[in-house]
């Protein structure tokens, strides 16, 4: 009888070793590119948590909800700006690239949100942003008073010249601007200085100018201010407005953009960006800045925020002998797609980003951040849609972004033009503003529905809070039934499964209903079901695949079904309604899954092993 348990137990041993094995090379793999599969979650500081009562979120207020997080699920969190700055545009006008902002805390407030970020397993990644300074930054003050150390620092230039060299004067009896360019907040994109009797460039707003990558100097600065972030244990970086760190030497006028539906030569989208844009030595920069990531033990993650065409985009990438940005956002959910696309233009902005994405290549999808309306707005996709847009969005490989409120469905809060704040829409005017405010996705954060929907104390924020906070908001939410934001955790529950987890997908459209699957041998399947359409949409699983006993995995909010429930042969999906399908079992309100028989092994066989 013993001999009999002893073999038994040996090969359990053996099959325990089998199985943990590989899980252990999985885990070990995960573990060095852990942004291959994650949710990382954007977090715009001012809007986020306000610990002090001052209307202003901070370190400290984003500290005390990093467990809302890690139940979520995200396994990142990605900072917007937190440095010094005049808050000419929000934290994205630095005057110190290496300090925080006293707004928002102190540099022991960052150290205790990195160390209690790292205590629940989640990552920290920052925004770098390398295109530009604060006018009020020590460097460029030093640059306009003509100090040899800092006078190259940004790009500088006496004006236009006529055929003779001659400078070309305005009426004002200044010379007139080196060219065309026109600047993202609209205008000119140089403005004169009078200290130092030149224009300097700024790509964004007038308090922003443009550093000169063509001198070392400014080089080995910033790759010296990212060695300090790294060196405190921060896991990566977000790489802001990449596209423009280089711009034509000779000056050149763009183009007008013939494609462009922009008629105003003051705005941005006028012109075809050729000698401003996304030039050769943008992505060498990129790989140096990686070589410095490298330098580090931890694998770090860099991100690009490039808004280019999908060549431009992947080249930031690099190749495996010269290797770029991690990955490059994909943007084509936000600028290709919005509420007139039907599933075959889903299917189609998908499959074409897929083509480009390889071993080397890993793909990511954006669908929302500080710069957009948000998802469920009448800008972009519409309330019902919200949803379906998160469920393709976190259910297609690779890893994800989330912006803060979009796992609750906030949306757009009305800003008038009294209470607006962004440089972007100030420069458009009072008619104008609304269509180019940022301000409208940035508000508040709706924790509950108390005083300032619990994101702060005071009852006057930086910005409004949205009038919906009472009826939409977390707390309401985790203790509803069925929400935005219970679909949004069981999403990143079914990504931790090894079918959403691997490089295999299909995605086709049903008419108005589009299709995603994930399928891997011998482990459970999903498919995601959304009905673009604005009419009822009626699909055959047969049309899915294979697929034998498909429950509910979580469905939209605008859906009658729950998870648990049985899929019949075919499906009636409402208008935007979304479904998540499983062939493996479902977490339900009166109870949990029996556990897989992999499961089962991996906890026993050890006692068996020490049995024996």
């Amino acid at each position: 009888m013993r001999s009999v348990w002893t073999v038994a137990a040996a090969a359990a041993c053996l099959l325990a070793a089998a199985v943990a094995d590989p899980l252990r090379d999985q885990a070990d793999a995960e573990q060095e590119l852990w942004w291959h599969h994650a949710v990382i979650y954007q977090i715009y500081p001012r809007s986020f948590k306000d610990s002090n009562g001052d209307g202003v979120g901070d370190l400290k207020g984003i500290t005390s909800k990093l467990q809302y997080l890690k139940d979520l699920g995200v396994g990142a969190v990605w900072l917007s700006p937190i440095y010094p700055s005049p808050q000419a545009d929000f934290g994205y006008d630095i005057s110190n690239f290496v300090e925080i902002d006293p707004q928002y805390g102190t540099m022991e407030d960052f150290d205790n949100l990195l160390n209690a970020s790292h205590s629940l397993g989640l990552k920290v990644v920052l925004d770098f942003v390398p295109n530009h300074s604060s006018d009020e930054h020590e460097w460029f003050k030093k640059s306009a008073a003509g100090d040899d150390t800092y006078r190259d620092y940004y790009v500088w230039n006496d004006g236009k010249r006529d055929e003779t060299g001659e400078l070309i004067l305005g009426a004002d009896g200044r010379p007139v601007p080196p060219n065309n360019w026109v600047s993202n907040f609209k205008g000119s994109a140089w403005t004169w200085n009078d200290q130092r009797k030149q224009y300097y460039l700024h790509q964004f707003a007038v308090k922003q100018p443009d550093l000169n990558y063509r001198n070392k100097a400014v080089v080995d600065e910033m790759k010296n201010a990212i060695r300090f972030w790294m060196k405190k244990g921060v896991d990566g970086l977000r790489v802001d407005a990449v596209i423009t760190l280089f711009e034509d030497t000779q000056l050149r006028d763009e183009p007008h953009n013939p494609n462009s539906s922009e008629t105003d030569p003051e705005e941005r989208g006028y012109y075809d960006h050729i000698y401003m844009e996304n030039l050769d030595e943008t992505y060498d920069m990129v790989y140096q800045w990686r070589e410095v990531l490298e330098e580090f033990d931890d694998k770090r993650v860099m991100m690009t925020e490039a808004y280019a065409t999908l060549n431009q985009t992947v080249l930031y990438y690099g190749t495996p002998s010269r290797p770029g940005a991690s990955f490059s956002f994909n943007f084509y959910l936000i600028t290709s797609l919005g509420a007139a696309s039907k599933a075959t233009d889903f299917q189609r902005v998908i499959q074409d980003w897929m083509n480009e994405m390889n071993d080397f290549r890993k793909p990511n999808w954006v669908i929302g951040n500080h710069d957009q309306f948000r998802v469920g707005s009448f800008f972009r996709y519409g309330p019902e849609l919200a949803d379906g847009i998160n469920m393709i969005s976190l259910l297609l490989p690779g890893t994800a972004m989330t912006y803060n409120g979009e796992e609750i469905g906030m949306d757009n809060t009305y800003i008038t033009w009294e209470q607006t704040k962004d440089p972007q829409a100030v420069n458009e005017g009072p008619n104008n503003y609304l269509m180019h405010s940022r301000d409208l996705g940035r508000t508040p954060f709706q924790w509950d529905d108390s005083t300032s929907a619990g994101f702060s104390t005071s009852k006057s924020t930086w910005l409004p809070v949205n009038s919906n906070y009472w009826h939409l908001n977390a707390k309401a939410q985790l203790e509803a039934e069925h929400s935005h934001l219970k679909m949004y955790k069981a999403l990143l529950k079914a990504r931790t499964k090894p079918a959403v987890k691997s490089s295999n997908f299909e995605v086709k459209s049903l008419d108005d209903v589009l299709v995603i699957k994930r399928d891997l041998q011998d482990q459970d399947s999903f498919v995601v079901v959304v009905n673009i359409g604005s009419e009822e949409a009626t699909i055959k699983i047969s049309d899915l695949g294979s697929y034998n006993g498909l429950k509910v995995w979580t469905s939209s909010s605008n859906s009658a079904t729950r998870p648990g429930d049985s899929v019949p042969d075919s499906i009636t999906l409402r208008a935007k309604e979304g479904l998540v399908l499983t062939t493996g079992p479902v977490d339900t309100p009166s109870g949990s899954p029996a556990p897989h028989a992999a499961v089962l092994v991996s906890l026993l066989m050890p006692l068996i092993c020490l049995m024996k």
